[in-house]
């Protein structure tokens, strides 16, 4: 990580002409991905717009923008679904949109969701390109845009958003931008529970830094005994005040709205638990999607289903691995692995896994490599291939069972 700190990140306009090929490929990708879905919801008489704007949890966080906190419903088995689950930052947004101008907050939701998918990729390609290059970069983006779930970025959902900021909190890392990395941290906190991953990141990167700052001064003390002119140590009392403030504003946002959950309810710091809990959702370590998964063998076909979950997850954590063995920077190994092991062993909401799973952009880094390595043709025919498959199951998906 040394190196990556060292180097110099490029002037803002020369950053958005290194990435505007990424992100016209990224925009050609989701337009697809969108004609497909309007043409196959029109072919069964439904709104694609509805599907992208008005279904599951962008009613949630409509609700939230509209009427504030406090609503929630009953189930007949006890459970109570309250809209305190979900954080503020996205309806806080739609509320900003609607007040600004004629659109409703729906439409807020999109539109957000809209420009924060491209701020995502962005995101992805500055922290690909600063890591493996430009071609690497280019790579990655179009691979999180073809993802089968890709359409979850065009829906009014907190995913685009999230990635965003965690993409250029981590940007910000690599660059040793502290305070830029801390605030992005904190908002990324206020948008979504995971929120934890890039916290995470941000605070052992910055004490990795601390530390091998400390080792280098003591380097430069060692050698300053014996040479006059031995190098300062790299890191002065400016720079370790913005690292530690960085640090301080990491965790604000989620560690705010948690308490806020807590005071609101009246059942203190974990109150927030209790209301996922009403949710049936939680961190079990993954025993409950072991169970999931093994009750798929209990039949045929489901067995089929299963086998497709093991080689799935089975995927991911190949991935993982196989960044952890290219030396991927720190920040981005502790970023993933939280992002990973919140998805994985959540407690319920099992087809939800592949969604939660989109902010975890790092794990397309070894498939970027390899992509970038291959001549232009065949990466770009491998990849229009699969752009193609994942707009047809995206619209097929968003009409049917789609995002729980």
């Amino acid at each position: 990580m040394t190196d990556l700190e060292t180097r110099a990140a490029p002037p803002r306009a020369g950053a958005l002409r290194r990435a505007a090929p990424a992100l016209a490929g990224y925009a050609a990708v989701r337009a697809l991905g969108l004609l497909a879905l309007f043409l196959w919801s029109a072919a069964r008489d439904k709104s694609a717009y509805t599907l992208l704007t008005a279904r599951w949890d962008a009613l949630w966080y409509v609700r939230v923008a509209e009427l504030g906190y406090g609503y929630e419903v009953r189930l007949a088995n006890g459970d109570v679904h309250s809209n305190l689950a979900f954080f503020p930052l996205l309806p806080w947004l739609e509320r900003l949109v609607a007040a600004v101008s004629p659109l409703s907050y729906a439409d807020g939701g999109f539109l957000v969701s809209l420009f924060a998918s491209l701020a995502a990729a962005w995101g992805i390609f500055a922290v690909a390109d600063r890591v493996y290059g430009r071609r690497a970069g280019v790579c990655a983006v179009l691979l999180w845009a073809v993802l089968p779930v890709g359409i979850v970025q065009s829906m009014a959902y907190s995913e685009s958003l999230f990635t965003a900021l965690a993409a250029w909190s981590l940007y910000a890392v690599l660059t040793g931008r502290w305070v830029t990395a801390g605030t992005l941290a904190l908002l990324a906190g206020l948008t979504r529970p995971v929120g934890l991953a890039v916290v995470a990141a941000v605070w052992v990167a910055a004490v990795a830094s601390f530390v091998r700052n400390r080792r280098t001064a003591d380097s430069a003390d060692d050698r300053r005994t014996a040479e006059q002119d031995a190098p300062r140590a790299p890191a002065g009392p400016g720079t370790r005040i913005r690292r530690g403030l960085g640090m301080l504003l990491a965790p604000l946002g989620t560690v705010g709205y948690v308490l806020w959950v807590g005071h609101r309810t009246g059942k203190g710091p974990l109150g927030y638990l209790d209301v996922q809990a009403g949710w049936r959702n939680g961190f079990d370590g993954g025993y409950a999607f072991a169970r999931f998964v093994a009750e798929k063998f209990t039949s045929f076909p489901a067995a089929l289903a299963g086998v497709g979950l093991i080689l799935g997850v089975a995927s991911v954590i190949w991935l993982y691995v196989t960044g952890v063995r290219q030396r991927q920077p720190l920040p981005l190994l502790v970023y993933t692995g939280v992002v990973t092991a919140l998805a994985l062993c959540a407690s319920s909401y099992f087809g939800s896994k592949p969604r939660l799973l989109l902010p975890a952009f790092p794990l397309l880094l070894p498939f970027a490599r390899s992509l970038a390595g291959l001549r232009m043709r065949r990466s770009a025919m491998v990849l229009g291939s699969v752009a193609v498959a994942s707009a047809v199951y995206g619209a097929f998906w968003l009409n049917g069972s789609g995002p729980p």
